[in-house]
């Protein structure tokens, strides 16, 4: 198929990074971009992602997977310092993001006003979170023409989800961040039930493998004891929201089953966390069974008894530091400034203290820089500071490990799998180890990492998937059966069905155009049926149901004698229809100056007048009912055969006067010899059988170009249904009303030939009409209800009785109709 179309993939942010992801995903003319967040190891324009690389005036859909900052943080951003909303695109994440995404950016936003880089203003944010729509977990939302997508579960923090986008058929799944082990609180990732073409997922972890959920808090809350009991302080740098509600529910835990910590104070130093902590407990019901079945008995396991709020005083650093033994949940969880800065820096002289880190530390960052135990750590001022607080790292970060990441890619079976969100050398690693896998197994998956700014094209196949509905899905099709039904396409998806279907299943309604065309022509009826039955072999005469003489070409056409020397045609409108009514029209409009017409109409005397063709054309068919008719078929088959094979030799047994019980029927037909090999063809099924089968092919081959070539055009292909060739007689004007009358009637007969609508006008692209007095007008439509072939073909007539009942209708209408020119009937 021609129909090549092309996947663009561009990432503007988290290509072989982890930072500002944003994807872009470019299809069929539609743009759907995926996550908006800023890099936290810069700060202002440099945090963004390289929004200057689109238009996004031309983004159709910005779909947010979570609320952290390094997804969602530029948001803003790009709905009012660019030119997003020029255009139509909509904003999309859950209910759960949408509620903590405001309190997050009030924070971002008020830790940025300080600055002088700040990327925009309270009043930007909120024109922003005004226009983010949110939607439900397996919700399927269809924002514009040819796109929809679902989101799906995908752990990590509250709200977080991964989309299943399909655009024009195509199946992207975009993971965004994910977790595919259940927490304390979190649901694990989904395996989406469709299969995608494509799969976006992260890489943070490259091929590293995490410890199990149980050995990791074991080892956690062992190392929080231990470090309380030297006298220390521990400092667990967290975002305000996320991995801190698992760490609060774990510690709470533990420290209910100790009561010898009982004494030791847990601060939680953000006003953000207490805030948000309402939309946990709103949205209970997306969390695990755990939290519900907790919550179900009135044990809200948000409500905290071991764990307190810290405000924040003037000075509460230095109290907290030169006070008893506690544990501080401080944001941000990257240290690079806030609460979790100042008091690493207060704290990092004594070595009683203790610094856990319990997320993903990203390039750059100080949680990343001390993991190296430095002897000495810079602070914000440019001091030095000596560092002896120990360091110890346990990841909560909820991210997928190596074996959990490969798992869920070979479960998501998608051809194209692009890695996003890692560094370059975990990228790389874990692309190496997922093609190995693949090479064993003989599998061919495409694995890309591109870099930022980097289009990556993946070109599919341009084939269509038709859903069959309606009567057609009733009995499922075996092999080799032919399927013929109407195929309607939508906003790219196509689907296959009855014509009697239609308006249930597609809304939409079925029509037959009925075209005519109006000629004068200066030659007598007989000769232009002499003609047309030159052309296609033969063709049937009788009357409409108007009395009108009429010649029905092929079944498809009807040329109607209207006045003496005026004819119509009208025919059904179907690409094959209209092919013979052309060939009908040129046909009859060169009768006049054909050397064969003066040769037929010329006789030996003076007086002129029209005379009937004193024999049958030479190339029109034999009739039916002639004897010699049949003989004239074999004796050109026969000529056909002898001109490949030599003589043929005819066989016309005798029927016996009483043929035994069981014994094959005597029918006509041709030998046929070569070197020492017989061929009979049968002349009554037009079968051959012969002992050898090279012989019988070559013959089975020239009898099917025999055939075609010695069968007229109306033998080889006939639109309709032929024409009673009974004539009407003297009441033909009256009988063709009744409905037992022998005389034909045609369907979807015109009115009066000088009845049209008002107001009827040329209709554009069409011919003008013949001999200067045809025009193109436009004829009153008719409404009926199509049967199933009508719809399938829209060429084949109606019933006797429809076609009365139509014509009365018709009748009753009495609008006027040009002199001359296109006619187009729709019935609906």
């Amino acid at each position: 198929m021609a129909d090549v179309p092309t996947l663009s993939i561009t990432l503007l942010g988290a290509g072989q990074e982890v930072g500002r992801s944003c994807c872009v995903l470019q299809y069929r003319g539609r743009t759907i971009v995926c996550d908006a967040g800023v890099h936290p190891a810069y700060s202002g324009i440099a945090s963004l992602p390289f929004v200057d690389e689109l238009d996004w005036s031309t983004v159709d859909v910005l779909l947010i997977t979570h609320f952290h900052l390094d997804h969602a943080a530029s948001l803003t951003y790009i709905t009012e310092k660019t030119n997003f909303r020029d255009g139509k695109g909509k904003v999309y994440m859950t209910h759960p993001t949408k509620a903590l995404h405001k309190f997050m950016m009030q924070d971002f936003v008020r830790m940025g006003s300080s600055t002088s880089d700040a990327l925009f203003s309270p009043l930007d944010l909120s024109m922003s979170l005004s226009s983010i729509i949110p939607v439900s977990v397996h919700q399927v939302i269809t924002p514009c023409p040819g796109v929809s997508f679902t989101p799906y579960h995908a752990g990590h923090v509250l709200g977080a989800c991964m989309f299943l986008i399909d655009i024009a058929g195509l199946k992207i799944l975009y993971t965004g961040d994910y977790s595919r082990e259940e927490d304390r609180h979190l649901v694990k990732a989904e395996v989406p039930p469709t299969r995608p073409d494509v799969l976006i997922v992260e890489s943070t972890y490259g091929v590293q493998t995490l410890e199990g959920r149980e050995e990791k808090e074991l080892r956690f809350t062992n190392l929080v004891h231990s470090i309380i009991r030297r006298g220390g302080h521990v400092l667990l740098p967290t975002f305000a929201l996320g991995r801190a509600q698992e760490l609060l529910l774990i510690l709470d835990e533990y420290w209910k089953k100790h009561p010898d910590l009982h004494n030791v104070p847990i601060y939680y130093a953000s006003s953000l966390a207490r805030k948000s902590m309402a939309v946990y407990q709103t949205y209970i019901h997306t969390m695990n069974s755990n939290v519900r079945s907790r919550f179900a008995k009135r044990d809200n396991p948000f409500v905290f008894k071991h764990i307190s709020n810290l405000p924040h005083t003037r000075g509460w650093e230095r109290k907290i530091a030169e006070g008893p033994p506690c544990v501080v949940l401080a944001s941000p969880g990257f240290m690079t400034v806030g609460p979790s800065r100042e008091l690493l820096e207060l704290w990092a002289p004594d070595s009683r203290n203790g610094l856990i880190i319990t997320g993903y530390s990203i390039e750059g960052t100080m949680a990343r820089e001390i993991q190296s135990e430095p002897d000495e750590i810079v602070s914000m001022k440019g001091a030095t500071i000596p560092r002896k607080i120990s360091v110890d790292e346990i990841s909560f970060s909820a991210h997928v490990d190596y074996s959990q990441n490969s798992e869920f890619i070979e479960m998501v079976k998608a051809q194209h799998i692009v890695l996003v969100h890692g560094e370059q050398t975990a990228m790389g690693r874990l692309r190496a180890a997922m093609q190995d896998r693949y090479k064993s197994r003989d599998e061919d998956v495409k694995i890309h990492t591109p870099r930022n700014l980097e289009t990556l094209e993946l070109t599919f196949r341009g084939e269509r998937v038709a859903k069959a509905i309606g009567a057609l899905a009733a009995k499922p099709p075996q092999a080799g059966d032919v399927l013929s039904g109407l195929l309607v396409a939508k906003d790219y998806s196509y689907t296959l069905l009855d014509p009697r279907d239609l308006r249930d299943f597609a809304g939409l309604s079925t029509c037959v155009v009925t075209q005519r065309q109006r000629l004068v022509l200066g030659v007598g009826w007989d000769l232009v049926r002499w003609h047309l039955e030159g052309m296609f072999g033969s063709v049937d005469e009788g009357f409409d149901k108007d009395g009108v003489p009429t010649i029905r070409v092929m079944g498809a056409v009807d040329v109607k004698q209207t006045q003496e020397h005026e004819l119509v045609l009208e025919w059904d409108s179907s690409a094959s229809n209209d092919m013979i009514a052309d060939s009908t029209l040129a046909l009859i409009t060169g009768i006049d100056k054909s050397p064969a017409s003066v040769k037929m109409t010329t006789q030996p005397h003076a007086h002129a007048h029209a005379h009937a063709p004193p024999h049958r054309h030479p190339h029109a068919d034999a009739d039916a009912g002639v004897p010699t008719a049949a003989v004239t078929r074999i004796q050109r088959l026969a000529m056909f055969l002898e001109a490949h094979f030599g003589e043929v030799e005819l066989h016309m047994p005798e029927e016996p006067a009483e043929p035994e019980q069981g014994e094959a029927s005597h029918e006509p037909s041709l030998l046929v010899r070569l070197d020492e090999a017989d061929a009979l063809v049968n002349l009554v099924s037009l079968t051959v059988v012969s002992t050898s089968d090279a012989l019988k092919r070559r013959v089975e081959a020239v009898l099917d170009m025999a055939v075609t070539t010695v069968s007229s055009l109306s033998a080889a292909f006939t639109s309709g249904v032929p024409l009673s060739s009974e004539e009407a007689g003297p009441a033909a004007e009256g009988a063709h009303k009744d409905k037992t009358s022998a005389s034909p009637v045609l369907p979807d007969a015109p009115d009066a030939p000088d009845a049209h609508p008002e107001g009827s006008g040329p209709v554009a692209g069409e011919d003008v009409g013949m001999a200067g007095e045809t025009t193109p007008t436009a004829e009153k439509a008719e409404e009926h209800e199509p049967d199933a072939q009508d719809a399938q073909d829209g060429e084949q007539p109606r019933d006797e009785g429809a076609d009365e009942g139509e014509g009365e209708a018709e009748g009753e209408a009495g609008d006027e109709e040009s002199d001359s020119g296109w006619d187009l009937q729709v019935h609906d």
